[in-house]
């Protein structure tokens, strides 16, 4: 029988699984669920800073709504917009989820000032979570601000997180910067323990009959795992810390995939809303089974194993990958009807 141990920042884990943060490990019910279909851990829903201003503001809007009405009737509620009762909550929550299931139970945040970053990450390690992870969303609204400032900033908050707390810290990161692989160099330097690749940004769509924004729930698919593929294969073997997929791994063939270009693990999101929690035992079983065909016993027999350090096909880690799509157009346009 293959054994699916695997490591995430120093943690050792009985397979290569985790549940990434969404909606579905807010309830104690689903959370057991996941550990009895073999999830190896689980990443809490994310503390987002923005979120709690803008709902925070809210209620004080509607609250403070009609609070001058006349000169006797100064105000109709308190004035508070500080939120510490909804990170409280989110808190509480949180500690109640590690203690209802005995796998590892990472926590998510996402801050908008650099001293409220340390502060969540404080309060965070207090509820006993095994690690934190920082989740690095950050979209450029300002044309002079160039990506020094986001990335020094990242650099930043990590560094003061992994001052002020001892659990191990790893990194959600967008694909979107200049060199991303420097960038995460940059990172582990400043302590990162761990890289999740890479953060799914959801993009705003327009409804041309309302003209107006709406922001459609998209999940992912196995194409869209093709970016971390190529970025766990491009840090195998030249980072010391903790390599996560995340994005469109949908089966147990993707994990497998996952694996061989040298991550250490995958966080799953989609597939489990699509197919539900039990679609990690039938994750376990392919792998399990994929594993046995080969003669594999460890993970690590074959992690790495097509990650650029290690195949003796470099082609898919350089440009000329493109260069030999373009020669063999003509197969793609066969492919499709295009031309006979």
């Amino acid at each position: 029988m293959a054994d699916l141990k695997s490591h995430y920042m120093g943690l050792e884990l009985k397979n290569p699984i985790i549940i990434g943060a969404s909606n579905i490990v807010t309830e104690i019910e689903n959370l057991k669920k996941i550990e009895k279909a073999g999830a190896a851990a689980v990443v809490y829903k994310s503390l987002f800073e923005e979120q709690i201003q803008l709902e925070n503001l809210e209620l004080y809007e509607r609250k403070t709504e009609y609070s001058d009405r006349n000169a006797e009737m100064i105000t109709l509620f308190p004035e508070s917009i500080s939120g510490t009762s909804d990170i409280m909550e989110h808190l509480v929550a949180l500690k109640k989820a590690k203690d209802s299931i005995n796998i590892p139970v990472f926590a998510s945040i996402n801050a908008v000032h650099d001293e409220t970053w340390v502060e969540y990450a404080k309060e965070i390690e207090k509820t006993g979570v095994n690690g934190l992870e920082l989740n690095f969303y950050s979209v450029p609204e300002k044309i002079d601000n160039g990506f020094e400032d986001i990335e020094k900033k990242q650099i930043k908050i990590l560094t003061d997180v992994k001052e002020a707390v001892n659990i191990p810290v790893s990194v959600k990161l967008s694909c979107y910067h200049t060199y991303p692989l420097k960038h995460i160099s940059d990172l582990e330097n400043a302590g990162a323990d761990a890289f999740v690749l890479f953060n799914r940004l959801f993009q705003p769509d327009i409804d041309i009959h309302t003209e107006e924004h709406h922001f459609p729930y998209s999940l992912s698919n196995s194409e869209d795992n093709r970016l971390p593929l190529r970025f766990a294969g491009l840090l195998y073997g030249n980072t010391n810390a903790s390599i996560c997929a995340n994005t469109g791994i949908m089966n147990g063939s993707d994990v497998i995939k996952m694996m061989l270009a040298g991550a250490d693990c995958v966080q799953i999101v989609s597939t489990v809303y699509l197919n539900q929690i039990e679609v990690v035992s039938s994750m376990i079983k392919e792998i399990e089974k994929w594993m046995d065909s080969k003669g594999y016993s460890i993970i690590e027999s074959f992690r790495g194993k097509l990650s650029k350090k290690n195949s003796d096909n470099k082609l898919p880690y350089h440009r000329a990958q493109y260069m030999d799509f373009m020669m063999t157009t003509s197969q793609i346009l066969k492919k499709y009807k295009i031309i006979n």
